[in-house]
């Protein structure tokens, strides 16, 4: 196996682990919503989501000391994970575009 498809395997692998870890994440933020604010599970999931891409469209906001806490590293860790997300897409259409071009060379 060249060495090109084992770093696209490897950026492959990483960006399923940040999908997880962006799952979960989305998951505990509807979870906390829905029980702290509280708010029925749909609108828990959509309000994550918002957040957590920081689109907050101002329709739903925190109304409590604990939920406003919650809220502000429930941005931070999310923004970081958009991030490394980006981060790892771009990568890969990166090395995937390598290896298009080296295989146009032979």
């Amino acid at each position: 196996m060249s060495n090109s498809k084992n770093d696209t395997v490897e950026i492959v692998s990483k960006f399923k682990w940040v999908a997880l870890v962006a799952a979960s994440v989305i998951a505990t933020g509807t979870v906390f919503y829905h029980y702290f604010m509280p708010l029925k599970w749909l609108d828990a999931l959509y309000f994550s989501v918002i957040t957590i891409t920081t689109v907050g469209y101002g329709d739903i906001h925190p109304n409590s000391d604990a939920t406003k806490l919650f809220t502000i590293f429930y941005v931070l860790i999310g923004v970081g994970i958009i991030a490394a997300s980006l981060n790892i897409l771009v990568r890969l259409a990166a090395q995937r575009r390598l290896q298009k071009r080296s295989q146009k060379r032979k």
